[in-house]
């Protein structure tokens, strides 16, 4: 990898950081700067390290947390595949774990609470659930960095993992970069006043963006 990919990549991993209010976790900061990065996957996509039923777990939750709008969603640009190739390639098996558990006990606790699985939810009880789920888990993060649990022994909740993942696989992805947020593949031509509306046609700067989930 160049040193030009190398910066924009720690540049990406500062930006995520701030849409997550915190820091980035290891094995991610890992695959990341090793070079993993989303490809546009079709219908025929098949995980390599989850289940076929995790994988569609994992899909829906990321489009839900970044659907498609004017532009592409997380699942368009390959983000559910990105999602479990970093998890294969640059998590340790704890982490991996960690991760296969919280996702399977995210869908038990939608059928205790709704009665059905997740993916048998409607779109606005899946929307609410996933909602009310980070909320919690935000808060819970929260109170963990409050206290005085030294940082390398924090365990980030599954949602947390999931936002996080979602968000680098997202932006590491060519719509990501060039389509939601403003971009220069290198530093464009020096413009001392203009209007704003020729400043990007109101696209934000990765370094403002912010999302719901």
């Amino acid at each position: 990898m160049s040193d030009a990919n190398l910066m924009n990549r720690r540049e990406l991993l500062q930006r995520v950081a701030m849409l997550m209010g915190g820091a980035i976790s290891a094995p991610a900061v890992l695959g990341i700067l090793n070079g993993c990065s989303p490809k546009p996957s079709g219908d025929a996509w098949q995980p390599l390290f989850l289940s076929k039923e995790e994988g569609a777990m994992v899909e829906e939750v990321a489009e839900l947390i970044l659907p498609r709008t004017t532009t592409a969603g997380a699942r368009e640009v390959g983000v559910p595949a990105f999602i479990d190739v970093i998890l294969k390639d640059a998590y340790p098996a704890d982490d991996q774990a960690r991760f296969i558990s919280g996702l399977k006990d995210f869908d038990a606790e939608a059928q205790r609470a709704q009665g059905k699985p997740f993916l048998e939810l409607s779109q606005q009880q899946r929307v609410a659930y996933l909602q009310q789920v980070h909320d919690a888990a935000a808060a819970a993060e929260k109170k963990q960095a409050d206290s005085d649990v030294p940082a390398g022994e924090r365990k980030r909740p599954f949602v947390l993992m999931m936002k996080e993942l979602t968000l680098l696989g997202f932006f590491t992805s060519q719509a990501g970069a060039t389509q939601v947020l403003q971009y220069e593949a290198v530093p464009g031509k020096f413009q001392a006043c203009i209007p704003i509306a020729e400043a990007g046609n109101g696209k934000q700067w990765a370094t403002e963006t912010s999302l719901r989930f």
